[in-house]
């Protein structure tokens, strides 16, 4: 296999073979994996100086969900009623205020598979959300969510996403896809919704021109060329996107912490490489031609890390992250404010930009 051949499809954004993808991943020497990444990351950008930025706020709705996923020590099961909580709208409100003081304009709202929250417990909320807050924007639920909603609702995807966007929701995160591979899941999510219900759910979405964004949490059981068959997983759903809807505006790749986690306790350990958190980024820019923007996560590798991958193919730092809960419980500590962030992305050599969900500058 020709190293110049990959990298010239690569660079004209075509798409590559999964024998090529995994050539990158296995053998392409990084400075140059990253040389040619930054490069893509050029032509496809409006300005390439800049790198782009958010403030908004994670309020997670509930902490009950039975999807019983290893990884994660924020839920609780249903019968742990000493633990278990659904937010009110009395104590969304002053987060909200809180977040609209800071220049915020987007809720990223995150639950779990809550099993007797079915479809008009969401749309409720939505509603009385949006009527006190008519300017914030719902970053709202996930694939899995979704799923478990329209089960327990007797809907069709189609019908529950229908119904939560007429509530008011504007656009759906990538949360629930870790490793899109139906045996990884099974041994680190149980009962956590199939493949292929992700993929239909966001599928379905695109169809409806509701824009979604697709993320990837790595570095537990999965091999490394299950990263590159997920990568390429979702840049072929992309593909299936009707021309000229939104489809994914962005992937976000972010590192496994194990820290008093169920997998942790099974021995699978947390062994964070910031070089191989560099190549997740190239790699994801060249594979993702259809892709525009590459988000690094700095709250999972920490900012100088971060500020490495701008230079490799990410083009976006993410938000503040205001009250962020189920990564933090595992072991992520990294914090930033409106000012760190922009001083960070100025030490790396960029010009930031505060942005909204749909990547507009603001």
């Amino acid at each position: 296999m020709r190293k110049e051949e990959i990298f010239s499809k690569a660079r004209n954004r075509e798409p590559l073979s999964c024998d090529e993808a995994y050539w990158l991943w296995e053998q392409a020497p990084l400075s140059e994996l990253a040389s040619v990444a930054d490069e893509v990351r050029r032509s496809v950008v409006d300005d390439s100086e800049v790198v782009t930025w958010q403030i908004d706020r994670n309020v997670n709705i509930t902490n009950v969900c039975i999807s019983g996923c290893k990884f994660c020590n924020f839920h609780c099961k249903p019968h742990q009623v000493e633990k278990a909580y659904i937010t009110t709208i009395e104590e969304y409100i002053p987060k909200i205020e809180r977040m609209l003081e800071l220049g915020g304009d987007q809720l990223l709202l995150q639950g779990g598979m809550h099993p007797k929250l079915g479809i008009e417990f969401y749309e409720e909320l939505f509603r009385e959300l949006k009527r006190l807050f008519p300017q914030v924007r719902l970053h709202a639920l996930g694939a899995p969510e979704v799923a478990h909603i329209a089960r327990i609702s007797g809907l069709s995807y189609r019908q529950t996403l229908e119904r939560l966007v007429v509530a008011g929701l504007d656009s759906l995160p990538g949360a629930g896809a870790e490793i899109l591979n139906n045996e990884v899941r099974r041994a680190i999510s149980p009962a956590k919704p199939s493949v292929q219900a992700w993929l239909e759910v966001m599928h379905e979405a695109h169809l409806m021109n509701l824009p979604t964004s697709a993320t990837m949490m790595y570095g537990h059981i999965e091999t490394s060329r299950q990263r590159i068959d997920h990568l390429l997983t979702i840049r072929d759903l992309q593909a299936r996107c009707p021309e000229g809807n939104w489809g994914f505006i962005a992937f976000i790749p972010w590192i496994f912490r194990s820290t008093g986690t169920r997998l942790e306790a099974e021995g699978v350990v947390s062994h964070f490489s910031p070089l191989e958190y560099v190549r997740l980024i190239a790699v994801s820019r060249l594979i993702l031609n259809n892709i525009r923007n590459i988000q690094t996560s700095w709250l999972t590798v920490g900012k100088s890390t971060a500020q490495i991958t701008l230079h490799a193919g990410a083009n976006d730092m993410g938000s503040i992250m205001i009250e962020e809960n189920v990564v933090s419980s595992a072991g992520a500590h990294n914090e930033f404010d409106a000012e760190g962030i922009q001083k960070a992305i100025r030490e790396a050599g960029f010009k930031p930009r505060l942005r909204d969900q749909l990547y507009r500058l603001r």
